[in-house]
């Protein structure tokens, strides 16, 4: 299979492009070629000839259908079946293999978009877990089209979680051993992974008092109260609770009663957790009146339009898919799977939606555009120097980006956000278009001497079509741009193919790619 995505051109101003908006363009029975591409840069991590004719065939509906169907394909057996200690390369290697290869693409795709919102990173104290970290990136797979509670639940327990956020190990309070509940867990819980800082309409937009100050969700006596909840949970296997030699960090973590505030803890909207009560009853509640909270589907649905869809979702976009959040239409709160299907089926999301693509996006759609492989069958490549990004590889909770990140100069001044702005630099920016220049010129299928790790592209059907600039033109137009090139774009790649003998049909073919994927055309998704 082949799988193609979205270029640009250098010269023209990125932030224009990103918040310019799409034309509209008359419905049809059947998505066009390049109306398939482009629902595909959202709901994939790329797009490819045979994906496109799928979903001309099913339609977009029909598709979704498809994809929510399919099981999960998981990490860990692949690393499972290399017979030893897994490195970090080895995870990384896996994400990619699965990120190209694995059918339920939709899966795959909204799995990470959840690792993006509950944030662990292979930095620090979890750097020796790489298999763990693997199976947490599993269980954000299985649960991708699950319900947000029962994720919210697993992850809580996750000892992955709980060694980042310092849940794992938690205990109550010994004033007299100075030792208080941990507050981490608590804060992150509530304000990056469900509702917030502050009090949201159904739409999204910050609720205000007369004085036009936000209304903040919860205040320091909520946070103690949900930090006294987390306590008394350790290793599912541990033989101890205190410094235990047996540390199972895939197992869900255990309750030590012995360990948990036994006291009255205040929660949200005034909720008082009686006394008394188990670790398991305390925690359930304590994450019930999170989950029924009302700013819990308009801040996930925000957040996940802008990883799949648009940077800045109107209120109204936001408004249709939190209520599905609310309410998949029958009767049941959370149902991620409903969620997905809401984004990339509304009408924003086919007309007008954009954002800038996070940079191991860019990569992945032309890996996938044209099947890249290696001669060794793996995907060796860790893009944290050159992306600063890398799977489960942030420098913070904060994720590697802030939905709420606004890039200074024109945007700010439109009064938009451009999340995925945050993680640019000079540097990063110069090595990304250096890392996608050579994948697109010296990086394919019959380039003399490869070596057995070099990924390389299939250029077969693009070589055949060479002779013709203006075919070969259009054909990289709809499986890289969705059919969106601009005529300055256009004319900029005639001119310079002109220059190439057609007698070298190779170069032709790279000298294009290189030219569509270090162009801003390709760094943004419409």
């Amino acid at each position: 299979m082949r799988f193609r995505l979205s270029p640009s051109l250098r010269g023209l101003p990125l932030a224009a492009l990103l918040f310019a908006g799409a034309p509209a363009h008359a419905a049809e029975p059947a998505p066009t070629p390049a109306e398939a591409a482009r629902f595909l840069t959202q709901a994939s991590f790329g797009a490819d000839d045979a994906s496109i004719a799928e979903v001309q065939a099913l339609g977009y509906a029909g598709w979704l259908d498809a994809q929510l169907a399919l099981p999960a394909s998981r990490h860990r057996p692949r690393l499972d079946a290399l017979g030893r200690e897994i490195t970090r390369m080895d995870r990384v290697e896996a994400w990619w293999y699965l990120s190209l290869r694995a059918p339920d693409q939709l899966r795959q795709r909204l799995a990470f978009a959840l690792s993006e919102l509950f944030v662990v990173s292979d930095k620090d104290s979890l750097a020796k877990q790489e298999a763990a970290l693997a199976s947490y990136y599993d269980l954000l797979a299985d649960n991708a089209f699950g319900n947000y509670r029962s994720l919210m639940e697993q992850v809580t327990l996750s000892p992955i979680m709980g060694e980042y956020l310092s849940m794992l190990g938690n205990e109550k309070a010994q004033p007299e051993k100075n030792i208080r509940p941990d507050e981490n867990f608590a804060r992150e819980l509530m304000q990056l992974f469900s509702i917030g800082l502050v009090q949201l309409d159904p739409d999204g937009t910050v609720k205000k008092d007369g004085m036009g100050a936000s209304l903040p969700t919860y205040d320091q006596p909520v946070i103690e109260g949900y930090a006294r909840v987390f306590t008394g949970w350790t290793f599912g296997n541990a033989e101890r609770f205190r410094f235990p030699r047996q540390r199972d960090y895939v197992l869900p973590m255990k309750a030590w009663p012995a360990f948990h505030e036994p006291g009255e803890k205040t929660l949200l909207d005034g909720q008082v957790l009686p006394a008394g009560q188990t670790p398991e009853q305390d925690l359930a509640a304590a994450l019930d009146s999170i989950f029924q909270h009302a700013n819990v589907g308009p801040f996930v649905s925000r957040q996940l339009i802008q990883r799949l869809a648009s940077s800045n979702p109107s209120p109204a976009y936001v408004a249709r898919v939190a209520a599905v959040f609310d309410d998949n239409g029958q009767g049941v709160r959370g149902d991620l799977g409903a969620v997905v299907r809401a984004i990339l089926l509304d009408p924003e999301a086919r007309d007008g939606a954009v954002k800038l693509k996070e940079p191991v996006l860019r990569l992945s759609q032309l890996w996938r555009a044209f099947h890249a492989q290696a001669g060794n069958g793996r995907y060796l490549y860790d893009p944290d120097a050159e992306f600063l990004q890398s799977p489960l590889r942030a420098n913070s909770v904060f994720n590697f980006f802030s939905p709420f990140y606004v890039q200074p100069g024109d945007i700010a001044a439109a009064g938009l956000v451009s999340p995925e702005f945050q993680i640019l630099n000079e540097s990063s920016i110069t090595q990304t278009t250096n890392r996608l220049l050579t994948q697109a010129l010296w990086r394919y299928q019959g380039m003399s001497n490869p070596k057995p790790e070099y990924i390389l592209l299939d250029i077969a059907r693009e070589r055949a079509l060479a002779g013709d600039i203006a075919a070969l033109s259009e054909r990289l137009n709809q499986l890289l741009l969705a059919g969106r090139m601009s005529d300055l774009l256009r004319s900029e790649l005639a001119r310079h193919l002109a220059t190439v003998p057609a007698t070298k049909p190779n170069e032709r073919v790279t000298e294009a790619l290189s030219l569509i994927v270090t162009s801003p055309e390709y760094a943004i998704q419409h």
